[in-house]
């Protein structure tokens, strides 16, 4: 009797072990996770000594811009920038102090706008009145390093992007920088006005960032804008 039980019992275990067998085997197999790969505007930079060191603080409209800029300026500056996208003005005060290091910084070139101005559920991430209080903020600690800083103004809004944002909001938004800008004396590189006449060329359509191609098109612009600042650091030491 008891072998019959036992035979059973074992007959049935094997069931068992079929049954899932055939189960795990009748699954779809997962392909693996690829890594991501990491942006090379981030790479960490190896100055050379000999020359300025800058950096670059701003969204993935700067991101876009970094490589070229780096090449553009290759043999006249070290061009770094903040590892990351670097948002709305909330996340730059947060962030502020790890991106700018221990290192001296000769340019600064920064941007807030474009993530405060887009709406989540109607409203804008931040309100002007509080990215005005938060930008007043950003450029006080910038100040205090003594460093030559060079305000990049947002870039335009094209219809139908995602998430919403309106061309309207970013010259308001931009008109409140420059009013804090000019009362501080820092320099403006106005890359609105300088991409608005091309953005059929450059901007990638219902979407605020731009081709690869129009990315080096403000590229040159940056770059010109921090040779400027340079420049006139440089005559200031005299």
């Amino acid at each position: 009797m008891k072998s019959l039980r036992t035979m059973a019992l074992t007959v049935l275990s094997l069931a068992i072990l079929f049954s899932s067998a055939v189960a795990t085997a009748a699954q779809p197999k997962q392909a693996p996770k690829r890594k991501r790969r990491p942006n090379p505007a981030f790479a960490a930079v190896a100055d050379d000594p000999s020359l300025p060191r800058v950096l670059l603080i701003g969204d993935s409209i700067s991101i876009g811009y970094t490589l070229p800029t780096r090449e553009a300026l290759a043999g006249k500056a070290n061009v770094h920038r903040a590892p990351t996208n670097c948002g709305p003005t909330i996340r730059g005060l947060e962030g502020l102090d790890n991106w700018l290091g221990e290192g001296r910084w000769d340019v600064i070139h920064f941007n807030w706008g474009m993530h405060d101005l887009k709406k989540i559920d109607g409203k804008h991430q931040v309100p002007i009145d509080e990215y005005e209080k938060n930008l007043r903020e950003l450029v006080g600690r910038l100040k205090r390093i003594g460093t030559a800083l060079v305000w990049c103004s947002t870039t335009p809004v094209p219809q139908g992007c995602s998430p919403p944002r309106t061309n309207e909001d970013v010259i308001a938004y931009n008109a409140v920088a420059e009013k804090i800008m000019d009362a501080e004396g820092i320099a403006i590189d106005d890359l609105y006005a300088f991409a608005l006449p091309q953005l059929d060329e450059i901007q990638r359509p219902a979407n605020v960032h731009f081709t690869p191609e129009g990315s080096a098109v403000l590229a040159k612009q940056v770059a010109a804008s921090i040779l400027k600042a340079l420049d006139k650091a440089r005559s200031t030491d005299k």
